[in-house]
């Protein structure tokens, strides 16, 4: 993991296409703004994980529910 310092206003190149920059800094909050192709998926790193927990959740249940009904089958 690379860790930088920066401050308000200054940037970091990820390869030729994406540029993240410093906003704002208020607090413990920091604004950041990211300029990539439309090609890149940018999202929140607790959204993924909410999402992947949510998907994970209704494997469970679907095979839980899947196990009730064969049962009932039989």
């Amino acid at each position: 993991m690379l860790v930088l310092s920066r401050k308000t206003n200054e940037t970091i190149k990820i390869g030729d296409d994406i540029e993240i920059r410093i906003l704002e800094v208020k607090g413990d909050t920091i604004r950041i703004g990211i300029e990539a192709p439309r090609s890149v998926d940018i999202l929140r790193g607790e959204l993924v994980q909410s999402i992947t927990e949510t998907n994970t959740e209704a494997l469970t249940l679907d095979a839980s529910l899947f196990s009730q009904l064969t049962k009932k089958e039989q």
